[in-house]
């Protein structure tokens, strides 16, 4: 009864913020898929190894973490229009620039430059923080829908560039994509310009006590933990997200089949993002990102020993479920943990280090595969790093449960 008293900033142009923020970052993500689906040509045409076009996904990750920490004090300072056309302007010119590069300094400036520091990096905090000021009752949602075009992106994607890339060639479709995000991003920044709605002098405002502690921990302690926390997770993510494309074309499946195995692993991750977001607000955000860690975990175990085609698919949809769910409990726990005033700087901080992350562990397996001549290896020290995360967040889950016990028992 109480909450229905409370004035809602809430509108329905907010949803139409949703999906277009939705569509571009689904639009985006098409870059870093043409590196996935097209690891192995791009390899053999510069005459490199893999970890050539891994550290091309490497950069654009590191890129984007670095960039958005400045897309959103832009952001903040005149709003999310100029970042958003700036950032789509970047992608379509870091595509346009790939398709011409003869060497490997070509397609790390465009892929970590152009298309990660100065494109994707709008594509990520900017619109998501730009939707919570929207959204109130259903912020949560509402983020969850945006944070979902990654999984969107492995469903769009991965098909039509393997198609592409199949008649044309990995420039062509660098090419064909920069046309398209060119003539399709601009019109959806168009369309989120508008301010966001103003609060209500009687909204009520959100009193969050800071005593300097988190758990009675170190405020900095607890969040430098935070950061190697999500460091291993997303290196231990990044591995099958970036390579498992090749990993099934290795194992002898046809392209086709091996870019499905990344359709279902982003389609599953789809459904999950936006179901572990209500889980999230069901059981708290700390146990439910402990149910995707741990299955994230036991998946990479079953990718280092299943080498049959329906074994993969089964494995590849089991992960998206899991690590899906896990980087929308981030902001959560820190909008739990932290003053409500710091979580933009640290909200952008841990996207920043699971861009690390995700760069660290693309490049990792890719160099593992040329020492070892497998990926099973790699997978195998993708397990080892998700046990790190796991055990950080056992102990943060039963810190937690004993405070609040004694709290009940005060």
């Amino acid at each position: 009864m109480i909450k229905e008293k409370i004035p809602s900033i809430e509108i329905p142009y907010g949803w139409v913020i949703i999906v277009a923020s939705l569509l571009l970052n689904t639009i985006a993500l098409g870059a870093p898929n043409i590196l996935f689906v097209a690891l192995k040509p791009i390899a053999a045409d510069l005459g490199e190894q893999r970890w050539v076009p891994s550290l091309a996904y490497s950069f654009m990750m590191i890129g984007a973490g670095v960039g958005g920490v400045f897309m959103g004090l832009w952001m903040d300072r005149k709003g999310i229009l100029g970042p958003a056309v700036f950032g789509s302007l970047m992608i379509a010119l870091g595509a346009f620039v790939a398709s011409f590069t003869q060497d490997r300094w070509g397609l790390w400036i465009a892929n970590g430059i152009l298309i990660g520091l100065f494109g994707k990096a709008a594509m990520i905090a900017p619109l998501v923080a730009n939707a919570t000021r929207w959204f109130d009752r259903r912020r949560g949602l509402a983020v969850a829908i945006i944070a979902s075009g990654q999984g969107l992106a492995g469903i769009v994607w991965p098909p039509i560039f393997q198609v592409l890339n199949d008649m044309v060639g990995w420039r062509e479709t660098f090419f064909y994509f920069s046309m398209f995000s060119l003539i399709t991003m601009l019109p959806l920044t168009w369309l989120i310009r508008p301010r966001p709605p103003e609060l209500p002098k009687d909204y009520p405002s959100e009193l969050v006590s800071n005593d300097g502690r988190v758990l009675g921990l170190s405020s900095n302690g607890v969040q430098l933990v935070l950061w190697l926390a999500v460091i291993c997770c997303c290196s231990a993510m990044a591995m099958p997200v970036v390579h498992l494309v090749s990993y099934g074309t290795d194992l002898g499946h046809s392209a086709s089949s091996a870019a499905g195995l990344l359709s279902v692993m982003m389609g599953c991750g789809f459904i999950s993002r936006i179901c572990f977001g209500m889980l999230s607000d069901r059981i708290g955000p700390v146990p439910t990102l402990l149910i995707g860690s741990a299955s994230q975990a036991t998946m990479l175990l079953v990718f280092a020993w299943v080498d049959s085609l329906l074994g993969l698919y089964i494995a590849a949809a089991l992960f998206g479920i899991g690590f899906a769910g896990i980087m929308p409990c981030y902001p959560m726990i820190l909008r739990l943990w932290f003053p409500v005033t710091q979580i933009g700087w640290r909200v952008a901080a841990q996207y920043g280090f699971a861009a690390v992350g995700m760069a660290i562990g693309g490049w990792m397996a890719g160099h593992i595969y040329d020492v070892m001549g497998s990926y099973k290896f790699a997978f195998l020290g993708g397990f080892c790093f998700n046990i790190i995360n796991l055990i950080v967040f056992i102990y943060f889950y039963l810190r937690s449960r004993k405070i609040e016990s004694q709290g009940s028992l005060a």
